[in-house]
């Protein structure tokens, strides 16, 4: 009967949009709902359509459980630590966050995507702050999904459905917008996440042109590849991850190819692991990625409900539900 319940709530979820936007949907077949959901008993930490991932300098993970309205905090083993969230629309609770970001102090930085604004909190889950609301004018958003927290702690914001990046300070305030709708060079189609590299370059997934772009610290477009849609090695299909190791090497998460992809910084393809499926080092439409201070790779496996690490080559280390 528990089991039955929870299937019938996760067949039923919809995403209601902010205000004025329209609804983001959500395909949810019953082939792909994990054992994560429906093993007994239920655990309070079990993911739900996870997306966004982060981590800190001890490299505990912090994962935007999607569907679940919530952030979830794990150690470099996979053990579960805390959690906080909770569908709502005030503050300290989320409508579908897809984003999620620490900087140096430990703080955490929440794209809560549905509600159209950032959240931040303290290393304990506390609320502190919060900035924007929907809308098209700077500080302004539309369903953002990434968020990054460089060195100096700035914070990047991927305002996926206006098609830019908007960059602020630690407490809010706007510094500058990189992109706009297109599908030239340095225009962006619904970006879902960024990351950078040693010199402060952006890289960008953007995803509606199955495309990565590279914008240098201050914003002017550098270099693309890509740009084609398909599941030969180079190319893409709706990739949503990015992350960079320490000597600048580009993991892309490549969705519907169910793949990661490792790229020298200009864009050679170096190797790629994972396909379609359940088991261990199969993805299930994957979507973030981080690096941990050992050089493992923590893919975000978004419609198998679970986080996998793998060594730098791709080779499974373990799970996390």
């Amino acid at each position: 009967m528990i089991k039955k319940v929870l299937f019938f709530l996760v067949i039923n979820l919809t995403i209601a949009g902010c205000a004025s936007s329209p609804d983001v949907p959500v395909e949810i077949r019953k082939e792909q709902i994990g054992e994560a959901l429906l093993q007994w008993p239920y655990r309070s930490w079990d993911l739900q359509f996870p997306h966004g991932i982060a981590i800190d300098k001890e490299d505990n993970l912090y994962v935007a459980d999607t569907n679940n309205h919530r952030i979830c905090k794990f150690d470099k083993n996979g053990n579960f630590i805390m959690k906080f969230g909770g569908m709502g629309s005030e503050t300290g609770r989320f409508k579908f966050p897809y984003g999620v970001g620490v900087d140096s102090y430990g703080n955490i930085y929440v794209a809560d995507t549905n509600n159209c604004h950032i959240q931040k909190f303290d290393k304990e889950g506390n609320f502190l702050l919060k900035w924007g609301r929907f809308g098209f004018q700077a500080g302004e958003f539309d369903r953002p999904q990434g968020i990054y927290v460089d060195k100096d702690d700035a914070v990047y914001v991927v305002d996926t459905h206006n098609h830019r990046l908007q960059k602020f300070t630690s407490s809010g305030e706007f510094i500058m917008q990189i992109g706009s709708a297109g599908s030239g060079d340095g225009q962006l189609r619904l970006p879902s996440v960024i990351d950078l590299d040693s010199s402060g370059n952006i890289y960008v997934v953007d995803t509606g042109n199955n495309r990565i772009q590279r914008f240098t610290s201050d914003g002017h477009y550098f270099h693309k590849w890509g740009d084609k849609r398909g599941s030969e090695t180079g190319e893409f299909n709706q990739p949503q991850g990015i992350c960079l190791n320490s000597a600048n090497d580009v993991y892309v998460v490549d969705t519907f190819n169910h793949r990661i992809q490792k790229f020298g910084a200009l864009g050679n393809f170096i190797l790629q692991f994972g396909h379609f499926g359940s088991q261990n080092g199969e993805f299930n439409q994957p979507t973030g990625i981080i690096i941990d201070s050992e050089e493992n790779v923590c893919v975000v496996d978004t419609y198998n409900h679970r986080i996998q690490k793998f060594t730098s080559s791709g080779s499974f280390i373990r799970s996390i539900y």
